[in-house]
């Protein structure tokens, strides 16, 4: 037993010492930037009113540390509609908006259905924008009519429905992770449903009260899909939606400690690899999914002292004690929502319930250490060249520590090289926009400077080659001025004679400091371009 316990110990050092903090650039950090740049060139059933505005959600977004084994298996990211909005049941019509909605804009309320958690989108009102006082102005709709599903991602039929979310697989391409997107509404207030969350009580000072506001500042989304009772009823199934707090979970798994997202981490291994999350049968209803196992995490950092984590930093030991804990909410049928009181995310109908049962309750420190060394450290040591086979586990630990700590900047370079071939990618097979310009430079300037500079360069070559096909288009002429790094409003609202004649100004007064160059002779064509524009 004293073996089993140092054993345990070691488990817990090499997960540790081999899970690194994230850098900003990773490899699918590139993808989550390049599929969010493509869906912004998309747009709804051919609606070129609507634009898609994309948030990178899933594990690539919560997780900043960075394990040997990927925590990263696809992209998930979530679509909301510049035209579209939802607002909690008596909320007034709001008359400011972000600037990625359009100036004409459907509103929703919410609406609960029998099951919390689950929602209708009643019409409610038309927002119109006024240039004049720079305000939303709204109608009325008449009341009894629900919006319902048209807000779909994609109409390719080779993409796979998982539950709200579109999936498209790309395991045959080695260099491309696969996708899911999920379509969803916008929701800018707090909704009434998890009216109780934010004042709740909080014994260990988690979340604090700058991550509360934070999160209620991000407020929700709404997906469109409908209670597991609800599918077989076409009407309901077409209009009843799910609240969803992506956003929050981003926020809060984020201000995590180390050790909290290493042991989250660690218990997906263990029960995605253990087949808890899929059923025998492939249907539907699996026994417990990715997020029972988020839910568990939220509430014991709720829940549990900052000690409990920190004082032993045995993470197999809080593994063990946090899958019995799971095991207790199974056998009561029980999983309490983290945000909204009364709903309960344990089916009523579980599948496979005694089998998860038994490899829960069995789980042991003993047991649970044997699995992660078979499991996890035989993997690891995998990667490791030179390795030997008959090795003693603390020297197999110290041989992979030091060969992941020596292959830091290798990693970083081969990082680089896969941002550059997304980027290029991105310019060559879809077409760019200037929304979808001046997001990818927003979200490549977060991860290295190096790479807005390479990404601008290849950019150019591209317009240069629709100026040769096609000529010189009002398009082309914006998103010139974006890579140039100049302010462009991408709402055609904004846009007015006044704004191309400030255009124009800024660019004459660039052009008079500065000696002739390359660049010179494209901030004078612009500027001769936006003074032409604002005469149209």
């Amino acid at each position: 037993m004293a073996d089993e316990c140092v054993d345990s110990e070691i488990v817990s050092q090499f997960l540790l010492n081999t899970c690194r903090l994230r850098p900003q650039l990773t490899k699918h950090a590139a993808q989550a930037a390049g599929y969010c740049a493509y869906f912004t060139t998309r747009h709804p059933r051919d609606d070129v009113e609507a634009e898609r505005i994309p948030l990178i959600t899933g594990s690539a977004a919560e997780f900043y540390i960075e394990p040997m084994l990927p925590c990263v298996g696809d992209i998930d990211v979530m679509c909301h509609l510049s035209i579209l909005l939802a607002i909690p049941r008596g909320h007034p019509p709001p008359t400011q908006l972000p600037a990625e909605f359009h100036n004409y804009v459907d509103v929703g309320e919410i609406v609960d259905s029998q099951f919390p958690g689950y929602v209708y989108l009643e019409a409610r009102y038309l927002l119109a924008y006024c240039p004049e006082d720079e305000k939303y102005h709204y109608v009325e709709c008449n009341r009894g009519s629900y919006l319902s599903s048209y807000m779909s991602i994609s109409s390719d039929q080779s993409n796979v429905r998982h539950g709200p979310a579109q999936f498209t697989d790309n395991s045959d391409a080695k260099l491309l992770l696969s996708v899911d997107v999920v379509s969803c509404c916008r929701c800018l207030a707090w909704p009434s449903q998890a009216a109780d969350w934010p004042a709740r009580q909080r014994n260990y000072g988690w979340p604090d009260s700058a991550t509360v506001e934070h999160v209620v500042s991000n407020a929700c989304d709404i997906v469109q899909v409908a209670h597991r009772h609800c599918r077989q009823h076409d009407w309901v199934s077409a209009h009843q939606f799910r609240l969803s707090f992506s956003r929050a979970e981003i926020v809060l798994i984020n201000s995590w400690m180390p050790v909290q997202q290493i042991v989250y981490h660690m218990l997906r291994v263990f029960v995605k690899t253990e087949r808890l999350t899929d059923s025998v049968d492939n249907s539907n209803a699996a026994t417990l999914s990715n997020y029972h196992i988020k839910t568990l995490m939220l509430w014991a950092c709720e829940l549990k002292p900052r000690s409990w984590w920190t004082d032993s930093l045995n993470l197999v030991k809080i593994c063990v004690k946090l899958l019995h804990t799971l095991s207790v909410w199974l056998t009561d049928r029980c999983c309490q929502h983290y945000f909204i009181n009364h709903c309960n995310l344990m089916d009523d109908n579980i599948r496979n319930m005694q089998m998860t049962l038994i490899k829960l309750m069995s789980t042991n420190e003993a047991r649970l250490t044997s699995w992660f060394v078979k499991n996890y450290i035989d993997k690891c040591a995998e990667r490791c060249p030179l390795m030997v086979s008959d090795m003693k586990l603390h020297n197999v630990v110290s041989a992979v520590v030091d060969w992941r700590l020596a292959n830091s900047l290798l990693d970083l370079w081969c990082a680089f090289g896969n941002a550059e071939f997304i980027i290029q990618l991105i310019v060559s097979r879809f077409s760019l926009t200037l929304r979808s310009c001046v997001y990818t430079t927003k979200m490549f300037a977060k991860m290295d400077a190096h790479l807005t500079v390479y990404f601008t360069a290849v950019a150019f070559f591209d317009v240069a080659r629709r100026i040769s096909s096609n000529g010189f288009s009002d398009e082309l002429m914006d998103i010139l001025t974006s890579l140039l790094g100049y302010d462009v409003h991408i709402l055609r609202y904004q846009l007015s004679s006044l704004f191309f004649l400030n255009t124009a100004a800024k660019f004459m007064n660039a052009v008079a400091y500065k000696f002739v160059s390359t660049m010179q002779l494209v901030e004078i064509h612009l500027w001769k371009a936006y003074l032409q524009r604002a005469l149209r």
